[in-house]
């Protein structure tokens, strides 16, 4: 359905990513990736987004490395810049979605739920942002700098990003006076990943049907309102 693009950041470096475009669409979503890379995975949560009335672009973050196995997963996490990603790579899909969409939200998974955070406090363009189970040290994140209103996606029985870990950060948005509510869920990690089930899922993550399409439909809803 999408295509691959080329893109500038804010510092004039060029970067590809994966469009899903939604023709006529008003707003637009930047996709952030798990630590699996740019894989068709998360090229399907793209479309999806797309089919819902959103133009959709994955920014490659990895520059055209993707893995399964978890132990390159870490890595090629290990080694992205996690600032320049999100002041740079993801700042720059924003910017150029602002350039033929009117509004424009920001939504990431597990590694990519992290940079939403992140880019929420370094994309000043960006108009909403939809965080899934995952998290940046708190050391990392100014909340006086998010403006957007942002709702996020946790999972009780997170092996990765524990649940007690939230609580600081929700009281962190709280005190900033961030618009901002957090659901949570009785699942694991990567519980909206359709690819985390079966023989070949990774430790610690568990796709559950029901949650994830309770967690899109208010994702969407947010997003429609917001966008």
């Amino acid at each position: 359905m999408g295509s691959m693009i080329s893109f500038n950041r804010p510092d004039g470096q060029a970067v590809q990513g994966y469009l899903a475009e939604c023709p006529g669409a008003k707003g637009a979503v930047v996709v952030i990736q798990e630590w699996w890379g740019l894989n068709d995975q998360i090229r399907g949560v793209a479309d999806r987004i797309a089919a819902a009335g959103f133009t959709a672009l994955v920014p490659d973050l990895y520059r055209g490395k993707s893995t399964v196995e978890a132990e390159e997963a870490h890595h090629l996490m290990s080694n992205l810049n996690f600032g320049d990603a999100a002041s740079q790579d993801v700042r720059g899909a924003v910017q150029y979605l602002k350039a033929s969409h009117v509004k424009v939200g920001v939504t990431g998974f597990c590694m990519g739920g992290a940079l939403t955070v992140l880019s929420l406090t370094m994309a000043p363009e960006a108009d909403a942002g939809v965080v899934w189970y995952g998290l940046p040290p708190l050391e990392y994140v100014d909340a006086s700098k998010i403006k957007a209103p942002m709702i996020a996606h946790w999972a009780e029985q997170d092996g990765a990003f524990p649940i007690a870990t939230v609580d600081p950060l929700e009281a962190k948005l709280r005190e900033a006076g961030v618009a901002y509510h957090g659901y949570r869920y009785l699942a694991q990690h990567g519980f909206a990943n359709e690819t985390a089930q079966g023989p070949g899922r990774i430790a610690m993550t568990q796709y559950d049907a029901a949650w994830a399409q309770l967690a899109w439909d208010r994702s969407f809803a947010f997003f429609g309102k917001h966008l």
